[in-house]
């Protein structure tokens, strides 16, 4: 029987293999050459799950997400070997949130049901765009027919908690194409609507075209952003974070975790971790993972930081990320994390987001609003000092 008493904890796991790599992405993420390299691969993860059975035995974990890189282009039998290792190795929470990432074009009603019934009780697929001729554009290997047929599908597999990913800031993407998509995704009723700004990242495909690609923009984006927030919420799509909107008690789960700055738990290449008061990372090498898991005795060092997190990191962090959540920081609560005042740390410096409305106070809580939260980075780099603290934010 489960202790009452167990610690929380969020476990991320990296599949880092897709069939095809975007022009946009800059996860770790690669095509494998052969199925010989997924089978090792999974065989590896599952003894990085195993080595940490000892330190997790006080924890019940409460949140799962695989992600990637597209776990959907393993071979389903692959997959439910990682399952089954991260139930051997944890002892899950009866009432554990599983998030899949999901390609549409990697997943069928079979392999969803399989997965269903070993545990996934969330699905996040990746839409990006209801325009064929977007989706070319960002090198996505689905149509937004294919996109269809997999909700469905999930739906089928009675997954009931259902994400999905759309973009905007796509080169060519105007205004009336993102309310399309948007009408059409909102049409099939998911749970969840994760609404992100294209980041044309160093070291992409995109990074490389940036000369030429036909972006929008400040403006337009703008536009974008804020006539999504407004039709989000008339259908009924509450945003309770940056990107993220969902209807009523369909919240994430696991990545709030990330912006409460509570425990987890990252595994594979390139997985970032918060646990036990340190932060550390692991190369994003699979290769070199895959031999140090495989021989142990070889000591093949694959973490790439380890760095214990002290008071002012923290306070730091806390702030930044919980910015991010539309329920903001309350005063209270930060003075019982770190015995600060807020308002005396920065109240002075949010006056003038709030005379603009980008900021605002309510009761206890500081929060931005809409269109604060579209310039974040500016207002959070004015009202943090980046050069004294190291911010880190999970989710970039």
């Amino acid at each position: 029987m489960q202790k009452l008493n167990k610690r929380r904890l969020g476990i991320y796991l990296h599949i880092p293999f897709c069939r095809s790599k975007c022009a946009y992405c800059d996860f770790y993420s690669f095509v494998p050459k052969d199925a010989d390299v997924c089978e090792r691969y999974v065989k590896a993860l599952v003894a990085h799950m195993e080595s940490y059975k000892s330190s997790c035995a006080d924890y019940a974990p409460d949140t799962v997400f695989i992600g990637g890189g597209t776990p959907t282009s393993l071979p389903v039998d692959l997959l439910l070997e990682v399952i089954r290792g991260l139930k051997s190795s944890f002892h899950l929470a009866k009432n554990v949130e599983m998030t899949l990432e999901a390609n549409p074009a990697t997943i069928t009603y079979k392999d969803l049901l399989r997965l269903r019934r070993a545990g996934v009780n969330r699905l996040s697929i990746g839409l990006q765009s209801g325009d064929n001729a977007e989706l070319k554009t960002l090198s996505r290997i689905h149509t937004r027919r294919d996109f269809e047929e997999a909700f469905r599908a999930a739906r089928r597999a009675k997954i009931n908690n259902i994400n999905v990913d759309v973009m905007f800031g796509i080169p060519g993407q105007t205004q009336e194409s993102v309310m399309r998509t948007l009408n059409y995704v909102t049409r099939l009723s998911p749970e969840h609507i994760s609404f992100y700004n294209l980041k044309i990242e160093e070291g992409t495909p995109f990074w490389e075209m940036r000369g030429s690609l036909n972006l929008p923009d400040e403006d337009e984006e703008y536009a974008m952003y804020m006539n999504a927030v407004r039709f989000l919420a008339y259908k009924g799509y509450a945003q309770y974070e940056i990107s993220n909107f969902a209807k009523p008690g369909y919240q994430c789960m696991h990545n709030i975790k990330y912006w409460n700055c509570d425990e987890y738990l990252g595994l594979g290449p390139g997985a970032h971790s918060f646990f036990n008061g340190t932060r550390f990372s692991f190369c994003r090498n699979a290769e070199r993972y895959m031999k140090a898991l495989e021989h142990p005795e070889a000591n093949i060092r694959i973490t790439d930081s380890t760095e214990e997190i002290k008071t002012k990191e923290r306070l730091g962090e806390y702030v930044m990320l919980r910015f991010r959540l539309s329920e903001g920081i309350s005063v209270r609560e930060f003075y019982r994390l770190f015995g600060r005042d807020f308002d005396a740390m920065y109240g002075a410096k949010l006056a003038r987001f709030i005379r603009g409305g980008f900021v605002e106070r309510l009761g206890d809580s500081y929060r931005m609003t809409p269109k604060g939260m579209f310039i974040s980075n500016y207002i959070l780099s004015d009202l943090l000092d980046f050069s004294d603290v190291d911010l880190y934010d999970p989710m970039s």
